[in-house]
């Protein structure tokens, strides 16, 4: 005798029950869906009715128009001064770097200065160590070059990004430190 037949046997009792008793709760399943039906109301609010098109009167027509010629004349013109600055950076960015443009300027003082020769140098300290600058050396860390040395100030010339990226030219002055001997 093969063991298989008994089980067998025994899940065909099982599945004949089971589908015999499935179509029972078909009729109640059947009859609760039609009660639940029956009491069940729809809850449909209305649709609201379309507003009425307000429009705006257009009162920017005074101002420069998006698509006129005066709009484009000033773009190129930026454009163009913008060229000038970035030949401008890549010069600056291609030459030697002097020892002082490793330093912030707000970390540098003018603490002298000395005439040699009929020209002016100013005396730098940063660091803790004394630097002499003259007109055209750089400083700081924005590309500053020294245009001027005045009697309690050193005047740079520098370049620097603006708060919408564009590189713009800036002068900044180290004003003499007195009393500093440090």
């Amino acid at each position: 005798m093969r063991p298989d037949r008994g089980w067998g046997a025994w899940a065909l009792v099982g599945l004949l029950l089971g589908v015999g008793g499935c179509g029972a709760r078909d009729d109640d399943l059947a009859q609760w869906m039609v009660q639940q039906r029956a009491q069940a109301t729809p809850k449909v609010e209305p649709v609201k009715a379309p507003s009425v098109f307000q429009p705006e009167p257009y009162i920017v027509a005074a101002e420069l128009s998006p698509f006129s010629d005066d709009k484009l004349v000033r773009a190129l013109r930026s454009d163009s001064a913008n060229a000038v600055l970035s030949r401008l950076l890549a010069t600056e960015q291609n030459r030697k770097r002097e020892p002082l443009e490793d330093f912030p300027l707000d970390t540098m003082a003018m603490v002298g200065l000395l005439d040699k020769g009929g020209r002016r140098v100013a005396l730098v300290r940063a660091n803790g160590l004394l630097y002499q600058v003259r007109v055209g050396n750089y400083m700081g860390q924005n590309y500053g070059r020294v245009t001027a040395i005045g009697d309690n100030h050193i005047t740079l010339r520098e370049i620097v990004q603006d708060a919408a990226g564009e590189w713009v030219e800036r002068t900044t002055t180290l004003q003499l430190q007195e009393g500093t001997g440090k």
